[in-house]
């Protein structure tokens, strides 16, 4: 009997704001929301921001003057709206009509030497052979040249690349919790993984009291590494730019910190780790390292999220390069105008030109559905299945193959065997991933047509959620999930906003491609999340509503016991809405343990098949089967 991978909680941040409570699919969907949550929702974003604080419980301005929520909405609502989602990039990134870079020169001498003074120390090693070198007072030197000089000299230009989905105007994860120099890409980590954790209502240290030590499991990456100062970005240009290597920029460069961080500062867990890297899937391939766990009994309680932080100019400049991004000046062609909206430059299956990057870190936690009844977790979901196929021979890197065909339909053939052909012809969505680039919006929706043709589908709802925070790269399937998860809530599938209509050569026939946010009669009850990434990394995750894992969960253990755990789940959210009004009122409590709790490795005892570590509940368990005894 497989053990049923549910979703217990769920965070993060991206550019909608925070994941945890659906806070981000709420701004998703703002325009569709009734006014007390559209106005809860721009209140907690307008925190976030530093626009909208909140004393003893009460909404105010920076004056401390009190406000109610339709007040808030009056004065910021514009502001807040204008300082989320996908924008210009702002000043704190890099100005994109003034970029930093180094200009190649050759200094020619018209006639005889030339000569000018510096300090000795400055000299380069070693003084090249047509320099002639004499001291100077005061530990200078001139230098004389009858030869051409090469130098590199500071320049600015324009960036092509205007707009990235960036956290909401003003919210900086630094604050939230002692960053110590970290890479921006693990404080999204840090702050990203303490809010799923969080989110549960359930306190961490119940989870670990609850199964072995070696039963917890976390699956984390993400693919451009931390590229930024504080990471391999600093280390890789230090000498270039005249500068030193600190003892941080190499370690916490690596691909694998956002999954060891969050072990070792805030799970302070000795389970499974893992750092899977899947290109724009990876979240997926992390995600099904993890469901592959937890049913087959080896991993109880698993941490699956990514954390990127890409919008550096650097980065940009290599995914320009490549004619991969919405540039400003591709975008004013397509609108036939002079100006053209930031705010729309992902447009996800309209006339577009291209990608538009994004930073994203979204956590997830999975629990066995046993274990779920026991504690009383809120399941917001569950992940039957996710499939991962590779292309086959290809020609190029970057171009689609015949993975993506395979993955969705074997997705979409698991959730069947579960729920039948109606509810997957009737009540199933798609999240597309939508990258918004024009090859794109034909191989992938041609994909979808193809799959909905053969299992009768004639009318899929497609959601691409990128039109609203952009490409986050490893994390871009969790910003689907978490999206998936707010439609299981609120029946809301997000339109894709940023386009007028559907292109011509979109294979739209079956599909449901709408412009508005649009709330299907049936209801929803599966999502597929669909991924792809360069170099043939395809990947397709079947994920099952809250609705349906209750049949499940009533179906397996009996009416009685899915009885005893509604009412245990009552607690539950209590707590788990709790955790999200303080958070909304700017309260993260984000969890960063650094340096607490260490084991002492002297107390650690081998005692009857057991290893037994201090500050744990329960030992480990070393009495292991054969798992080969038809072999011995």
């Amino acid at each position: 009997m497989s053990r049923l991978p549910v979703i217990v909680g769920f965070g993060g941040f991206n550019a909608a704001g925070r994941s945890s409570g659906h806070q981000g699919f709420r701004r998703m969907v703002l325009e569709s929301l009734p006014e007390c949550e559209r106005q809860e929702t721009l209140a907690g974003l307008g925190v976030m921001m530093g626009l909208v604080r909140c004393q003893e419980g009460q909404w105010c301005d920076d004056q401390g003057q009190a406000l109610t929520l339709a007040q808030i909405e009056a004065q910021f609502g514009d502001a807040i709206r204008a300082g989320s989602l996908i924008r210009r990039i702002d000043g704190r990134f890099f100005d994109v009509d003034s970029v930093h870079w180094q200009k190649s020169a050759k200094l020619n001498i018209e006639e005889g030497t030339q000569s000018f003074i510096l300090k000795a120390r400055d000299l380069p090693e070693p003084v090249p052979e047509n320099w002639t070198v004499t001291e100077l007072e005061e530990r200078q030197v001139r230098v004389d040249i009858s030869q051409s000089l090469e130098v590199k000299l500071d320049s600015y230009r324009d960036m092509p690349v205007k707009s990235a989905g960036q956290l909401p105007q003003g919210f900086n994860p630094e604050d939230l919790y002692n960053a110590r120099f970290h890479p921006r890409a693990l404080q999204l980590a840090v702050i990203g993984a303490s809010d799923a954790v969080r989110s549960m209502g359930i306190e961490w240290a119940q989870v670990a009291a609850s199964v072995l030590p070696d039963e917890v499991g976390v699956y984390a990456s993400n693919v451009m590494s931390q590229m930024d100062e504080n990471g391999f970005g600093g280390l890789l240009k230090s000498r270039l730019l005249g500068g030193r290597v600190t003892t941080k920029q190499c370690p916490l460069g690596l691909n694998s910190m956002p999954a060891d961080f969050v072990n070792a500062y805030i799970l302070g867990s000795v389970g499974h780790t893992g750092a899977i890297a899947g290109a724009c899937a990876s979240f997926l391939y992390n995600l099904r390292a993890a469901v592959e766990d937890i049913s087959s009994g080896r991993c109880r309680v698993a941490v699956v999220g990514n954390a990127e932080a890409p919008i550096t100019s650097e980065i940009i400049d290599g995914y320009a390069t490549m004619g991969a991004l919405a540039t400003e000046e591709k975008l004013k062609k397509i609108d036939g105008s002079d100006d053209t909206d930031p705010a729309r430059s992902s447009r996800p299956f309209g006339e577009n030109c291209g990608f538009t990057i994004a930073e994203s870190s979204q956590y997830i936690v999975l629990m066995d559905d046993e274990l779920a009844l026991e504690l009383g977790a809120d399941i917001h979901g569950a992940v039957n299945d996710v499939f991962i196929n590779a292309d086959g021979y290809k020609k190029s890197i970057s171009a689609p193959g015949p993975g993506n065909h395979i993955t969705f339909a074997k997705a979409v053939a698991s959730a069947r065997a579960i729920v039948g052909d109606e509810v997957v012809r009737q009540r199933s969505m798609v999240h597309a991933h939508g990258s918004s680039t024009p090859q794109n919006r034909v191989t992938e929706s041609q994909i979808f047509d193809q799959v909905a043709e053969y299992f009768g589908i004639t009318d899929w709802p497609v959601a691409a959620i990128k039109a609203f925070v952009g490409h986050s790269l490893s994390p871009a399937s969790g910003d689907q999930l978490i999206a998936s998860l707010g439609t299981f809530k609120y029946g809301m599938v997000p339109g894709v906003k940023t386009i007028d209509r559907v292109a011509d050569d979109v294979f739209a026939d079956r599909l449901n491609i709408q412009v508005a946010d649009f709330t299907p009669q049936e209801g929803i009850d599966v999502a597929f999340l669909n991924s792809k990434g360069f170099g043939g990394n395809n990947a397709t995750a079947s994920v099952l509503s809250p609705k349906v894992v209750d049949q499940m969960l009533e179906k397996r253990y009996g009416a009685d016991r899915f009885a005893r755990y509604q009412a245990l789940r009552e607690q539950t959210r209590t707590q788990a809405e709790q955790y999200d009004q303080a958070a909304l009122r700017g309260d993260f409590g984000t969890i960063y343990q650094f340096g607490e709790g260490l084991i002492d490795e002297s107390k650690i005892e081998f005692v009857d098949g057991e290893i037994r570590l201090p500050g744990f509940a329960k030992a480990v368990n070393l009495d292991l089967p054969n798992r080969f005894d038809d072999m011995v």
